[in-house]
């Protein structure tokens, strides 16, 4: 037998193939591609990029939503050595310009909708390539298929970029590996899952929860473009659905859809739930259809996965983010570092195979967020007396107003229970008196019709005085993140003057 010498994710399709070529390995509109015809598409352009000077170590771009080009894209560099690099297409073109520049990619392979931003790239030995762009006829020499550890790198993923330009996170082949085997350990994936990817598969969630898990177990991926409630709904009654990842903005969606009560659920066998923790109304909206969700909590810089709450816990133990993944080590930690008692809060660090090697060309900041094998998180979180760990905010989010420390997800917490709130966000304002003002950011659900001083008066019931908004803020909807999640650096700079 031959020796394995590509130990990375680019000897995945062609292995696949071997051991179930005619299994669906890729859905995408009418598009079905076997793992043999998958793996042959891998190989084609993994000999196309070669052919235009691709080697190991560069780096390969792919601009574009949910498409299938992604994943071959993805494999091909993995078969090559190669560097991929996911861009948010969301991105303006001169979001798109900073990233291809500051990775230093050497081609860009794009869909037809964002051919004209591919267009106005004005970098220098950038080659950039459409999707469909012709492939090497079939009696070309064979792809080459270079030796890879899992300690090379996989991947470049650049973070929402909240404070700042975006980062590059860089994963190697083992922490993609290693997340991968976390999410079969704690969701027990079979061969026939049907996994429906509708979160954008250029955030760690997506790809590393439920995409790559599922094609190495031998699975099928059911690719669509963009979320969209009544597609959703559609395919998981017609293609009988059994995974699908989402953040509670897309399942409460999904339970507001006009076709929710009279759509076919029975087929679903599992609900990944990220971003933030899922709300009791949510929980039991999907309880009163039999399902329930796994939830988790991570960061891209962790492949993504972290922390893991089973669905056995999701009422026991709501609110949490769960215990620390099979194969990963997380700690909460004071400002000394030693582990904090339950109840106490500290910072939360992330160790373990799936974490990154570091961020791309930043040494300084790479030096300040992993320390000791340990990965910093930022976030603030405490822990019970059985382990489990509840994350209440992000470091930077903490508002100081008269000395005190006020963490915005208590009050949103709050803020959500009150009748007619449909989402929430809480900020700290500029206050000449105490430093910080905390100010709520609402949105009323469809037909709600209160105002400041009712919702103020429910939290005078359930908060401290201090942590109390002293201004509420009302608007249409609140700005999110690609990958659903509230952006906290938006709702500052609209509504924080």
């Amino acid at each position: 037998m031959r020796r394995l010498r590509n130990q990375g994710l680019g000897s995945w399709p062609a292995r696949r193939a071997r051991m179930t070529p005619h299994r669906i390995a890729v859905r995408y509109g009418d598009l079905r591609l076997t793992y043999a015809e998958f793996a042959a598409r891998v190989a084609d352009l993994a000999r196309g990029l070669h052919e235009k000077g691709v080697r190991s170590g560069d780096r390969v771009a792919f601009l574009g939503p949910n498409h299938p080009a992604f994943l071959t894209t993805l494999f091909a560099c993995g078969r090559l050595g190669a560097v991929f690099v996911p861009v948010n297409s969301r991105f303006t073109a001169s979001e798109v310009d900073h990233v291809v520049r500051d990775s230093g990619c050497s081609a860009l392979i794009h869909t037809a909708d964002r051919a004209e931003t591919a267009a106005q790239l004005g970098i220098e030995r950038l080659r950039t390539m459409p999707v469909d762009a012709p492939t090497p006829s079939a009696d070309a020499a064979e792809p080459p298929d270079l030796p890879v550890t899992l300690d090379d790198p996989c991947l470049i993923m650049y973070t929402s970029g909240s404070t700042g330009r975006p980062k590059g996170v860089v994963l190697t082949h083992g922490n993609l590996t290693w997340n991968s085997y976390n999410v079969l350990v704690e969701n027990d994936l079979t061969a026939d899952e049907r996994t429906l990817i509708v979160a954008p598969l250029f955030h760690a969630a997506a790809l590393g929860m439920v995409c790559l898990p599922t094609l190495l177990k031998g699975g099928e991926v059911l690719l669509h473009p963009s979320f969209d409630a009544g597609a959703v709904l559609e395919a998981i009654e017609r293609d009988r659905v059994t995974l699908m990842f989402g953040v509670p903005a897309m399942y409460d969606a999904l339970a507001a859809h006009e076709e929710w009560a009279g759509t076919d659920l029975s087929s679903l066998r599992h609900l990944l739930c990220g971003g933030a923790p899922v709300p009791t109304a949510t929980i039991q909206r999907y309880l009163a259809r039999g399902l329930s969700f796994s939830q988790g909590y991570g960061m891209t810089e962790a492949a993504p996965g972290a922390l893991f709450l089973d669905r056995e816990h999701t009422t026991s133990k709501i609110g949490s983010a769960g215990v620390p993944s099979f194969f990963t080590g997380v700690r909460v930690v004071d400002a000394a570092g030693r582990d904090v008692v339950p109840g106490e809060r500290g910072e939360v660090v992330v160790s373990g195979p799936n974490v990154m090697r570091g961020y791309w060309n930043r040494p300084e900041e790479t030096a300040i967020a992993l320390r000791d094998g340990e990965f910093r998180s930022g976030d603030v979180a405490e822990v019970d007396e059985d382990g489990y760990v509840y994350i209440v905010d992000r470091i930077k989010d903490l508002i100081i107003s008269g000395g005190e420390n006020i963490y915005p997800a208590e009050v949103e917490n709050e803020v959500h229970d009150f009748p007619g709130v449909e989402s929430c966000a809480v900020i700290g304002v500029p206050d000449e008196k105490w430093g910080e003002a905390v100010r709520a950011v609402v949105v009323r659900a469809p037909g709600a019709d209160f105002d400041a001083a009712a919702l103020l008066a429910h939290l005078r019931g359930r908060l401290a005085g201090y942590k109390v908004p002293k201004s509420v803020r009302f608007a249409e909807a609140l700005p999110r993140t690609g990958s659903g999640k509230i952006s906290k650096s938006e709702v500052r700079d609209r509504f924080g003057d």
